[in-house]
């Protein structure tokens, strides 16, 4: 090999190194998934939620064609023990009972951040139907949920989005301690600062969730 040919050759084999390092472009970072979530897929057939409470046991159903987005959110929640110990905070008597503030005030944050989309609203809240509570910001569902006590029709055109019902256990949600009414919903700064150490003080009769299964 003269050389010529052999400095051309070593000159081919520089551009291709250069080439391999460098010309693939940039990948774009994944959107890291809120902290402590467990990998979820999209479910997409009916699937079955045990909540044991403080005053008896509740099944709820979950439509994921109902609201697709909620189930997703729902069944990551329940997966990583978000709801294991969660106040039933607000019940609001004919109207709604609300849980869904995690005890630990640093993992409710964290959870805090991470909104979900907005979806259509498919089914009408009805009584027994679960629901995502919301502000009037939109993608503002986190965490919070609230079982319809009646025909809540009001709801739908705010958006509020049903993706699940009770299909055994109503006289349990009926049975939620109605004592301190809606009282503690109107101190959520200080539930979402103290967690369950704040509640357990202030408002010691709360029934709560002890924990939370999907069924096979």
């Amino acid at each position: 090999m003269s050389k010529h040919t052999l400095a051309l050759f070593l000159v081919l084999i520089a551009l291709a190194a250069c080439q391999k390092k460098g010309g693939e472009p940039a990948k774009t970072p994944a959107t890291p998934a809120p902290p402590g979530a467990a990998a979820t897929e999209e479910p997409t057939v009916p699937f079955l939620v045990k909540l044991e409470t403080t005053c008896g046991d509740i099944v709820v159903k979950v439509h994921p064609d109902w609201a697709p987005i909620a189930a997703k959110r729902f069944k990551e929640l329940v997966k990583i023990g978000f709801y294991d110990g969660c106040r039933f905070f607000r019940v609001a008597k004919g109207f709604v009972v609300q849980f869904g503030i995690n005890g630990d005030p640093t993992l409710n944050s964290r959870w805090a951040e991470f909104g979900i989309r907005d979806e259509p609203v498919k089914v009408t809240n009805r009584k027994g139907t679960l629901t995502f509570a919301m502000s009037s910001a939109p993608n503002s569902r986190t965490t919070q949920l609230f079982f319809n006590m009646r025909d809540n029709s009001g709801l739908d055109p705010r958006g509020f989005a049903p993706f699940a019902e009770v299909v055994e256990g109503w006289d349990t949600v009926e049975r939620i301690n109605p004592k301190y009414g809606e009282q503690p919903s109107a101190e959520q700064g200080r539930i979402n600062a103290e967690g369950n150490a704040f509640l357990d003080a202030a408002y010691p009769g709360l029934d709560h969730i002890r924990k939370a299964t999907i069924l096979p």
